[in-house]
């Protein structure tokens, strides 16, 4: 049963559509991911349900009481900004009782509550510093607990990582991931890292040019995109402009018979398949053969670049030591039928 829902929601500026009219459902303690490129309308999408940007036309309902024109201050959500935005004169655990302190809780239970936030988030000896004092990360955990100590129906998270550098970042998801099971709150994060909404999300929504491209969990959307964008935006992606004449007869791309298991799409396609799905091929298994024009080393794995017929095809292979394959070499290369995916066309793609 959906516990926030986004009706017709849409946003258009001096005739500028930031947002299309969208539908979203979101159960309660599910953890949601908007993702997608600056100016896809994502964070004017989380400021709408905030109430920070009046939507133009749709409505918002949540725990099914409509609250699209109710004041950003009575809808009672957490919000947390890129910056933080914490007090620098107050202390942190005058930063956490902050909000405790304007929904009018006594002092007794406004201590007792800010220091279970500060416990929740690893901080109960830090109450009393500053938010000069502390690093990044901590100045993350202070806006957390702050936000989740008035108890909030919905957390609202924007960007809440983009300051820190990429270590902290993997380990403040970990820690986000773990905070939020933990507590069950209901949670909508903006963010432009696809790593970061597929650690993070029960079910990431992305969206390109105000419109949402696909709902889904974000195994499923990795592994069967619905289109171009989803393929190429999530992830890496080799992708082919391809022909097929009836459901179940051969994809061709460029004269060349490539194998798919997908057998309910025809006409002029798209074939996509990722990287890490090809392998290196031997004589007559290839099902093309080129030329490795690139090689890079990426720690954990190699990144490969091939021209074939077909174009440039790029690979990844697990670093076991020894490469699989130096520049200049011939190579060939094979896939799984079951590791492709066809996808509709778009007029105007590349």
């Amino acid at each position: 049963m959906s516990f926030l829902e986004l009706k017709g929601l849409s946003k258009t500026y001096n005739g500028v559509v930031a947002v299309a009219p969208c539908n979203l459902t979101v159960a309660k303690g599910e953890f949601v991911c908007l993702l997608g490129p600056s100016g896809c309308g994502k964070t004017t999408t989380l400021q709408m349900v905030a109430g920070f940007a009046k939507p133009t036309n749709g409505s918002i309902l949540l725990g099914g009481k409509d609250i699209t024109q109710v004041r950003p201050s009575q809808r009672g959500l957490g919000i947390v900004f890129q910056s933080y935005a914490l007090f620098p004169h107050m202390t942190v655990a005058e930063n956490v009782a902050f909000g405790i302190e304007m929904q009018g809780v006594v002092a007794d239970e406004r201590r007792k509550r800010t220091g279970s936030m500060l416990e929740l988030v690893r901080l109960s000896a830090m109450a009393g510093r500053y938010p000069r004092e502390l690093s990044g990360g901590q100045r993350q955990r202070v806006a957390l607990a702050r936000a989740l100590a008035i108890q909030p129906p919905v957390l609202l998270l924007d960007e809440p990582m983009g300051a820190l550098d990429a270590k902290l970042r993997e380990e403040m998801q970990i820690e986000l991931r773990t905070l939020q099971h933990r507590i069950g709150v209901t949670t909508i994060m903006v963010t432009h890292d696809q790593s970061e909404a597929m650690t993070l999300a029960d079910r990431v929504v992305l969206m390109n040019k105000g419109r949402i491209e696909q709902v889904d969990r974000p195994f499923e959307m990795y592994e069967r995109p619905n289109g171009r964008f989803s393929s190429t935006f999530l992830g890496k992606a080799n992708v082919f402009q391809a022909t097929r004449r009836g459901r179940n007869a051969a994809v061709e791309v460029l004269g060349h018979q490539l194998p798919v298991d997908d057998d309910v799409a025809d006409g002029d396609l798209e074939y996509v398949v990722r990287p890490e799905k090809i392998t290196f091929a031997r004589g007559e298994h290839a099902l093309v053969k080129g030329r490795v024009s690139a090689r890079v080393f990426l720690g954990n794995h190699w990144l490969y670049q091939v021209e074939t017929p077909l174009g440039a095809i790029q690979l990844t292979h697990a670093n076991t030591g020894v490469p699989e394959a130096a520049e200049g070499d011939t190579v060939g290369l094979n896939w799984l039928a079951a590791n492709a995916r066809l996808v509709a066309r778009i007029e105007g793609t590349e």
